[in-house]
């Protein structure tokens, strides 16, 4: 990866290398690509779409820049365009596996994964956590060295997110984050092409879109935080006293809010969140393995559900998401089933998002569709 402010300091050096080339022994050639690309390296993406995907990892939204999720959003719709409605059959992952480990449950990662490696030609491989060593008889090192071996990519969905660092630390191939405790970056790519899809006819771009989070400051929010604010999407984020965002992700998101000049409100008031939103979004208030904090929760949570009354206070072309599974104390049936309601499109967009991270990631992946704005 090269910053663009030392392109031609770059060229000029690498055309120095090549004319000395002759002349420079195999050994101090490379020591002279590495210095000049060392003195390059920059922490921004190149510009070209899909440059520098190959061989990365997926691990959470703030690695990417805002070109990087733009260009992932287009292989997306791309992929569902092609695949769903030109009913075009595309195999680049032929000949490729993948170790797709769930330590937890999952219906739509699961599903979305395996058969969105599979609809690719790939051959993916479903590892529970009965069927994985992972962390408990066999080190997370030893497996992700282990793995590599034998698959092109991994896709862990875990409770710790050091756990899917450190796999993706000792992994010579591509891992992906299906779901930690601190973020869903998945969730977040289906989230934002639901709103593109669904207010393109209205709006140009999603830039100075209103979303409104009412709910828990969970690993959801985390991922909407990194991928929205840098599109201009403008965040209001509710939670009760007690359960706010992480404060280095509450941080981290004042930095980007700044950065694009986007609207970052947080508060405990649910209708302060709400008001003008065009996105309403919340989650599971119980998370799995917070059973035990049920009732604090519910108490907590009081006055969260969203609600018709609540969203009275929204735009006017107000929408609903939800990440799934969702219980009735979270979001009220005459705004879970109403049109307004995008949980089902929201949920089917999992599997054309994680194909393109997948794919993405593996091969550097051409649309030939046009490009949206988002």
């Amino acid at each position: 990866m090269y910053c663009q402010k030392f392109d031609n300091i770059f060229l000029c050096n690498m055309a120095f290398v090549w004319k000395q080339f002759t002349r420079t022994s195999p050994s101090l050639l490379r020591q002279s690509l590495l210095s000049t690309a060392s003195r390059c390296h920059s922490t921004e993406r190149p510009v070209n779409p899909g440059d520098g995907f190959v061989g990365k990892d997926f691990l959470t939204l703030r690695d990417f820049s805002a070109t990087d999720i733009r260009h992932l959003l287009w292989v997306a719709q791309d992929l569902k365009t092609r695949i769903k409605i030109q009913k075009e059959r595309i195999t680049p992952l032929s000949g490729k596996s993948a170790a797709l480990i769930f330590q937890k449950r999952s219906t739509r990662t699961r599903t979305s994964s395996e058969t969105g490696f599979a609809l690719l030609g790939g051959h993916p491989a479903f590892l529970s956590a009965s069927d994985v060593h992972l962390g408990v008889s066999e080190t997370i090192h030893d497996t992700a060295k282990v793995l590599s071996g034998l698959v092109d990519l991994i896709l862990l969905r875990c409770d710790k997110h050091e756990e899917v660092e450190e796999l993706a630390k000792h992994a010579s191939v591509p891992v992906v984050n299906g779901l930690s405790e601190t973020f869903h970056p998945l969730q977040t790519l289906a989230d934002i092409l639901t709103m593109k899809e669904h207010f393109a006819s209205r709006y140009a771009s999603l830039d100075g879109l209103n979303v409104a989070w009412v709910g828990d400051g969970n690993n959801i929010i985390h991922s909407l935080l990194m991928g929205c604010l840098p599109l201009g999407i403008n965040m209001r984020v509710a939670t009760p006293k007690g359960y706010e965002l992480f404060p280095n992700v509450a941080a981290y998101a004042d930095l980007l809010a700044n950065k694009h000049s986007t609207e970052f409100l947080v508060t405990n008031d649910p209708l302060e969140a709400v008001r003008g939103a065009n996105v309403i979004v919340t989650d599971t208030w119980i998370s799995m393995g917070q059973e035990e904090e049920k009732a604090a929760r519910l108490k907590a949570f009081e006055g969260y559900q969203v609600t018709s009354k609540m969203c009275e206070e929204a735009a006017s072309d107000w929408v609903f998401l939800h990440c799934l599974p969702r219980k009735q104390e979270e979001v009220a049936d005459e705004v879970f089933f109403s049109p307004r309601s995008l949980v089902y499109q929201e949920a089917e967009n999992r599997k054309w998002t994680v194909m393109a991270v997948m794919l993405s990631l593996l091969g550097q992946h051409t649309p030939t569709t046009e490009q949206p704005r988002f």
